[in-house]
């Protein structure tokens, strides 16, 4: 069990993520300003927001685990992103706030007809659907191995959390609290990797040494092959992965017209990768780090634990009281910037792709 001041913390995450849906409910009077917004968020804050759903629970937990059984060859895919955008995002954003209301998919319908635009909003709706389920059941389990609490409740608790926040506050309450969220999940990050550097009575340059010298950090192989988990393979994932997440992607294009001008809106998807990928590569670090912690005689782990668990038990072994409760703010914090934008996002598209399309 953490201490009662970690988990007040944590608590404390979840009653502001309530209380900022409440604050925000009073100013939805119609759904374009409910899914749009009031077109007056400053471009940072609609970055962060992006930053913030791009990163999930799932990353938090991960890609620590990811580094810590291999090395960083999952960073290509995000480093790939801002090479694409850079290329991309000028023809993108005037186009879509010019030519859809709402919904990505009613420019596919204006392309490739309406066959096109209903199946790729369901595609993305229940995509996106069963992810928030993998999503939500993960951070619980999390939470439970730390608190005790059963995980039926816990994700009864974040549930009702999310649907407040989103239902009530829209895309504005959605947005100011992906920023709260962003900026309490990137403090999460840095308390790990300082005390990962920093603990060890060896110094934070032979750490990293180490992690170099094991070739923890490292992004190969570097062989072409189709075939196996490669340096160019990820190049040429991350390629589609950013055409897809920022030119079809309903969670992203959607911030795109919450903006005031088509420039803000550039500056935001700008803002939303160049965060994310120290973001990465800090989780990533994480990982390599966790490696040499335990395996060069600094501590030890329970027999039979799997990489994926090594993360986890380091917050609730290593970390003092209120760090704790700070790393899991952030994890609660990934978790639920990405499941409020996934509801909202699939809100929009039921009322405009297939609601107001219909009838």
């Amino acid at each position: 069990m953490i201490h009662w001041i970690d988990t007040t913390i944590v608590l404390l995450s979840i009653v502001v993520t309530i209380g900022m849906g409440l604050y925000f409910a009073n100013r939805q009077k119609t759904s374009g300003h409910y899914f749009a917004g009031s077109k007056n968020i400053p471009a940072w804050a609609i970055g962060m927001s992006i930053f913030a759903t791009l990163i999930s629970s799932v990353t938090f937990l991960a890609y620590p685990a990811a580094a810590y059984k291999s090395n960083w060859i999952l960073l290509v895919q995000g480093l790939m992103v801002p090479v694409v955008l850079i290329g991309i995002i000028r023809y993108i954003v005037p186009l879509f706030r010019k030519t859809i209301q709402l919904s990505t998919y009613e420019y596919f319908e204006r392309r490739f007809g309406f066959g096109a635009r209903i199946y790729s909003s369901l595609a993305f709706a229940l995509t996106h659907f069963s992810k928030m389920g993998t999503v939500l059941y993960l951070i619980s389990l999390a939470l439970h191995s730390f608190s005790g609490i059963p995980v039926v409740t816990i994700i009864l608790l974040l549930s009702i959390a999310i649907i407040v926040l989103t239902f009530f506050g829209g895309i504005e309450a959605v947005i100011w609290m992906d920023v709260i969220q962003g900026f309490l999940l990137i403090a999460g990050g840095l308390v790990s990797v300082l005390i990962l550097l920093f603990k060890p009575e060896t110094g934070a340059g032979v750490m990293l040494h180490q992690a170099f010298e094991l070739k923890k950090i490292d992004v190969g192989p570097y062989h072409f092959s189709l075939t196996e988990l490669t340096f160019w393979v990820m190049v040429i994932t991350g390629i589609f992965y950013a055409i897809q997440k920022f030119g079809t992607d309903q969670t992203i294009v959607q911030r795109y017209l919450t903006a005031r001008t088509d420039k803000d809106a550039k500056k935001a998807a700008y803002i939303g990768v160049f965060a994310s990928v120290p973001v990465w590569t800090l989780f990533m670090l994480i990982g390599s780090l966790l490696y040499v912690f335990y395996n060069s005689g600094q501590a030890t782990l329970p027999g039979g634990i799997s990489a994926d668990a090594v993360f986890p038990y380091f917050i609730k072994t290593e970390l003092p009281v209120g760090a704790i409760g700070l790393v899991l703010a952030g994890l609660v914090a990934a978790a639920v910037s990405s499941l409020d934008s996934d509801l909202n996002c699939i809100a929009a598209i039921g009322v405009q792709d297939f609601y107001l399309r219909m009838k």
